[in-house]
């Protein structure tokens, strides 16, 4: 005998269900179908690296301009050119494709959430791949301060001769860490719609976020000038302020929606009781 389905039930559909190794290929596919969008990237990468490099290139050929002495780009080995040719392509080909690959995290992390969290993940997806091509943007006009700062402690008479994969990894660090930074805000409103960051923790805290945000600021720009610094923590500052706005927005409509329903319970009474 057969039970029936209750009024509003919804009955589970096998054909949707996916065993172990079907999600072990699905990631398989999705992980080959990035790699594939990040190579074919990093082939326009490759038409675009003597650009690239150009730009790259111009803090330490403004030195040389500017203060009269030697500083240049080396490369130690007879492969040591196309090997950066190659890396650089690559890493431009990461960032291009970096919303295809980003969509593929999404899209298989996606059957497991539930319709409102489909709609935040969607939404904090929408808001960090601007905010860190922005924040990696950032970084370009930051390092020809944090070069030129760095290069200043060359005593006189002596030469900058930078080995070209240290000064590429270089660039590529304050790159990635302008970015990751700009995406720390969407992370915190991303907490406080699930509830673990609410917008009052967030005020109270404000004196130790500007401390930290300073502090972390001057650790990731590798440069003794103040500039550098201002660089990456004033427009962090500015979005974390812009996060707590929302949050705090967030917070009172949610408050209203529970006082409404009924189930709103103020902790101060509570307390008192």
């Amino acid at each position: 005998m057969v039970k029936k389905e209750k009024a509003g039930g919804r009955r589970a559909n096998p054909e949707k269900r996916m065993s172990l190794g079907g999600h072990l290929i699905e990631l398989r596919n999705r992980l080959f179908a990035a790699a594939i969008v990040v190579i074919l990237a990093a082939v326009a990468g490759w038409f675009l690296y003597d650009p690239v490099l150009s730009i790259l290139q111009s803090p330490v050929e403004q030195i040389a301009a500017q203060e009269g002495r030697v500083a240049e780009l080396n490369y130690a080995g007879i492969a040591s050119p196309f090997d950066m040719k190659i890396k650089v392509s690559l890493f431009i080909g990461i960032m291009l494709a970096a919303p295809f690959w980003l969509y593929q995290i999404w899209a298989f992390i996606m059957p497991g959430l539930t319709k409102k969290e489909k709609w935040y993940s969607l939404g904090f997806m929408a808001a960090a791949i601007p905010l860190f091509i922005v924040g990696a943007s950032l970084a370009f006009f930051a390092m020809p301060n944090a070069v030129k700062a760095l290069s200043s402690f060359t005593p006189s008479g002596a030469t900058n001769i930078i080995p070209a994969q240290d000064y590429l990894t270089f660039v590529m660090i304050i790159t990635v860490v302008f970015g990751c930074a700009f995406v720390l805000p969407v992370l915190m409103v991303g907490l406080n719609m699930v509830g673990i960051l609410s917008a009052d923790r967030i005020r109270k805290s404000w004196r130790i976020v500007v401390l930290i945000v300073f502090v972390f600021a001057a650790i990731a720009t590798p440069a003794p000038d103040a500039m550098s610094m201002f660089f990456l923590a004033i427009p962090m500052l500015l979005l974390f302020f812009a996060a707590w706005l929302v949050c705090l927005v967030g917070d009172r409509r949610r408050k209203r929606k529970l006082i409404a329903e009924g189930l709103w319970v103020d902790e101060d009474e509570d307390d008192e009781e």
